[in-house]
Parts: C-alpha cells; structure tokens; sequence
C-alpha cells in the first residue's frame, strides 16, 4: 500500500501535517521493522503499556497494539495485566530477550519509528521552496541590524527567493558572517522533518536538537502523524573544523546506526560554509564534492553495506569567505554559484551609522564629538574601517568601564584606552624620573 505521506500537496502539509496512519502499511515502514523497534521499547521499560510504548514509538495506539500482540502471538513477550485500550501492561519473554540480542547486534537504534525514504525525499522536495517568496520589507527586516547598501540588500533578496548558492567573499570583519547568518530568518514557514529514516533495515537519525528547533504547540497541527516534527527552517554553519568525512554518513558501531550529514539536516534551510578554505582539506575538493549535488539538488551517500542511497540537497548553500575566490576555485566551478558577491569595508557615514547603533544597542552614552574622535583616529593611522569594529571596540570600553567602575559613557579618555587595547599597544615602563642637581 502506498503511503499516504506520499500523495499529500503543499497545501495539506501546511494546514494538517503528516496524515496520520491508519494501517501499518500506511507507514512505508515494513511491519516486521517496526515489531522488532516496539521489541525494543518493551525491553527497556520498566512497565511497558500500549499506551507508553505507543508514546516512544510515535505511533497510534491501534497500531502499536497490533504489533505487541504479534510479538505476543510469536511469544516474544507476554501480558501481564490486561485493562482498557491503551493500558495492557506487557513483560519480555525469554525468547524475547534472545530475539533483542540478535536484533541489537544488527541495529541498535530504539527511538521514534522512521520513516521511508521515499517519504522523506517527498517531503523535503515538497517544503523546500517558502509559499510565500521574500519581500524587500522581509529581507530589510531579517538585516535591520546590519548596515548594509541597497544593492546587496537586492542580491540577498534574489537569493533568498531562488534558494540558489551564493559564493559570499570580502576582508575579514566586514560582516560576511553576520549577513550568511540571516539569511534564513527570512525564509518563511516552518516544515517537517522526520526523525529518523529507514534503508533496507538501517537507520539515518535525522533530527538533531543542536540543529532543529521544534515550534510551539501552538503553532503545530492537531492529529498529525508524529513520526514526524515541526521545526524552524534550519540554520546549519560549518567553519575549519570541516572535513570530507564530516560530509557522509557517521556510522556508530556501538550504536550500529546512522547520524545525518550536516548537509542533510540543512534540509530546508540554509548551510553556511564559514571560513571556506580554512578547512583541513582542500578547497578544490571541498567544492568538487559539492559539484553535483549543487546542479542536482540530490546528494549521494554510502551505507558501510557499500550500497548508495539519494537524498535530498534542499538547502540554500552559502560560502563565505575572505580569501581570493580565484585561488579557491575554477571558473568551471564558479560558473555553477548561483549568485556571487563582495561585502565591502563601511564608509565613514555607515560606520557611523553601525557605531550608533551599536552604543544604542549597549546603553552607552556617546556624543558627535567623541564619534569624530574615533573617525580621526582611523584617519589619522590611514587605517581601513570595518563593519565589526564598532562592535569591538564597545566591548572593550564596557570592559574598561565595569573594571574602574565608572558609568557606561564613552569619552575621548576611554576611546584611547580601548582602541590601544584592540588594535594591540607596546606596554613599556615608565621612564624614572631625571634627578636634578643644584
């Protein structure tokens, strides 16, 4: 029977959710499966019911029941109290215990039922596009804490909408970061991810609470089928800690099952390469792994069977960085970006702007002179602004302030003392002083 995940609409998935199931069929899950996952739950509760076991499997009772009565009729586990629906307490069974042994040797994974692959793929493809595309007063709103020029604005706003790649560059500390980092608030809605999916009797966990935020009950259907979980679009950033290994499938061999890749549990959101060509590999094959999937939007991954699976790559990709793009990749490559482009250093009126904003922000006290006074002293040393200073050199004044106990003020005083304090200073002892003699 096919599942009923399979045939939902967009319009379904928003207003419902997930149909919930009526028939074991109807999970895309073989029954089998789901009789040895309901085993396991069994064996480690203390007073396993229908109802608690039907709560960890994530299944409706009638479902859940006629699994523990199949394990009942193959004496894998027995009744020890027979009440109303939902209330039947169970016991494991000796042969039971040896069925749980050979099962956990295979897989040991005892959480929510999965769901199907083919299910999953469905459902990623379904959400990935918002309903309702991006607005220049939704992409102002996700970056109204940044300064940024009108133009950029206009580009993040095609990116956010098209959910193509964007290839992200400029010197450090002009705010690349902060701008890869919201871009996701403004892709709208919320989508459905489910927690684990099930191969050829292997697990993938795809939920992650690092990763995925799980909405409100206020805001999540009544009556869905809760294999499967609400949560904000997520926001997945890997910086020089990546490795091509981090990309494929982790395999556990104590736990015998699978975690996602960082990418796949992007899906529907966005993933942000930070740093890119810091990393411990590469760059050239950092990019070529990305290639296909990028083109495709389907990523290929090895089960240690050696078998190969496709899944979903339905996430807006950002790479971010501050080194050349023309040292990290080909034009062969760049050409398949779907959008490029150059964070620059703030001119003095929009470093002004972000300063005030910034001791706004921290409840500090700064007039216009002492602002020209900050903005004489990067003349002064010729040296280049940038959007993360203000920021930095505030931290580092409130640190001054908190230290000699003083009120949250800046003053030409302070503003020396911190500057020096960032941009690093010689700490030399003081001179003796001379002798004078009459």
């Amino acid at each position: 029977m096919m599942s009923q995940t399979a045939i939902l609409s967009r319009c379904e998935i928003e207003t419902m959710g997930p149909v919930v199931p009526e028939e074991l069929a109807e999970t895309g899950i073989a029954e089998a499966f789901l009789g040895d996952l309901a085993l396991k739950h069994v064996a480690m509760m203390a007073e396993p019911t229908t109802a608690t076991v039907a709560e960890r499997l994530r299944l409706p009772r009638t479902l859940t029941e006629e699994l523990l009565q199949q394990l009942y009729r193959e004496k894998l586990i027995e009744v020890r109290q027979q009440a109303t629906l939902g209330s039947t307490r169970y016991a494991m069974l000796d042969h039971g215990w040896d069925r749980l042994t050979r099962l956990l040797s295979v897989c040991g994974y005892v959480g929510p039922a999965p769901v199907s692959l083919d299910d999953y793929t469905h459902m990623m493809k379904l959400q990935s596009i918002p309903a309702h595309p991006a607005a220049m007063e939704t992409v102002r709103d996700a970056f109204k804490d940044l300064v940024l020029p009108g133009s950029l604005l206009q580009t993040l706003g095609c990116v956010i909408n098209s959910r193509r790649s964007l290839f992200l560059t400029g010197l450090p500390g002009t705010g690349k970061t902060a701008v890869a980092e919201r871009i996701n608030s403004a892709l709208s809605g919320a989508i459905w991810i489910p927690y684990a999916v099930e191969i050829d009797g292997q697990i993938i966990r795809v939920f992650d609470a690092h990763c995925h935020q799980a909405a409100s009950d206020e805001v999540t259907p009544v009556g869905y089928d809760h294999r499967w979980v609400l949560i904000g679009r997520p926001l997945v950033i890997v910086g020089g800690e990546l490795t091509l290994e981090n990309t494929d499938l982790t395999w556990s061999t104590a736990a015998k099952f699978y975690e996602a890749p960082f990418q796949m549990k992007s899906n529907g959101g966005t993933l942000v390469i930070d740093d890119f060509g810091r990393q411990r590999v590469p760059p050239q094959d950092l990019l070529n792994r990305w290639i296909v999937p990028l083109e495709r939007r389907v990523d290929y991954l090895a089960l240690h069977t050696g078998k190969k699976i496709e899944v979903p790559f339905e996430q807006l990709v950002v790479f971010s960085t501050n080194l050349d793009e023309n040292d990290l990749a080909d034009q062969a490559f760049l050409r398949r970006m779907g959008y490029r482009a150059r964070v620059e250093p703030p001119t003095a009126a929009a470093y002004s702007e972000i300063f005030k904003a910034a001791t706004a922000a921290r409840g500090i006290t700064c007039d216009q002179t002492c602002l020209d006074h900050v903005l004489a002293k990067y003349r002064i040393e010729e040296r280049q602004m940038k959007g993360c200073e203000p920021r930095d050199l505030l931290d580092r004044a409130t640190d001054l302030c908190v230290f000699e106990g003083r009120s949250l003020e800046l003053t030409a005083e302070i503003v020396d003392v911190a500057w020096r304090n960032y941009f690093g200073t010689s700490h030399a002892f003081a001179p003796p002083p001379s002798v004078v003699v009459g």
